[in-house]
C-alpha cells in the first residue's frame, strides 16, 4: 500500500440546467461513466450524493457549476480512465454542454492514503493553482509533482515558491 493517493477535481460551468434537452445526453451518461470509473483499475473513491453522482453538490456557491472529484492510485490510472471508452466519448463532447472558461477548472494534489477530500479542500487547491500556477500543493497532469512534495501543506497560503 502506498502512502499517497492522487486527488483530482474538475468543475464545469453548465450551458443550461441539467433537466433541459441540451444536457440530456450528458445526464443520461452519468451513471454509466461513473460505473466505469468505479470499476477502473486504480480507482479509489469519488464524490457523490445519495443519488450516486455529484451534480447536486455545490461548488464555489455557484448553481451553474458542477463538480467531479475523485481519488486514484496514481496519475497513470487517472489518465488511463480519462482517455478511454465512454469517458473519452463524453470528454470529446464537453463543449456541447459546458461553457468555455479561461481560468483553471481542474487540479490534482496528493493526499495521504485513505483521506477523502472535501469540496472546500478542492476549492482551496483550485484557487491556489489559479493564483500561483502549478506547484506541489496543486498541479496538473501536464505539470506533475511527486507525492509528498508539498511537505503536508494545508491552506491556500502556500505559494509555488514556498519551501516544502
Amino acid at each position: 500500500m502506498t502512502a499517497y493517493e492522487l486527488a483530482q477535481v474538475n468543475i464545469a460551468r453548465l450551458k443550461a440546467p441539467l433537466d433541459t434537452p441540451l444536457l440530456k445526453d450528458f445526464v443520461d451518461n452519468l451513471d454509466p461513466v461513473n460505473s466505469d470509473a468505479d470499476a477502473a483499475d486504480g480507482f479509489v473513491w469519488r464524490l457523490q450524493s445519495d443519488d450516486g453522482d455529484a451534480t447536486a453538490i455545490s461548488v464555489f456557491d455557484d448553481p451553474w457549476l458542477i463538480v467531479n472529484m475523485s481519488v486514484w492510485r496514481d496519475p497513470d490510472a487517472l489518465t488511463a480512465f480519462m482517455y478511454q471508452g465512454r469517458h473519452r466519448e463524453m470528454l470529446s463532447r464537453r463543449r456541447e454542454w459546458f461553457q468555455r472558461v479561461e481560468e483553471a477548472m481542474t487540479t490534482l494534489w496528493w493526499v495521504p492514503a485513505g483521506h477523502r477530500p472535501t469540496v472546500a479542500e478542492a476549492e482551496d487547491r483550485l484557487l491556489h493553482l489559479r493564483t500561483h500556477g502549478p506547484a506541489p500543493y496543486a498541479f496538473t497532469l501536464r505539470t506533475p509533482f511527486p507525492p509528498g512534495a508539498d511537505g503536508g501543506a494545508r491552506g491556500a497560503d502556500r505559494s509555488a515558491t514556498s519551501p516544502a
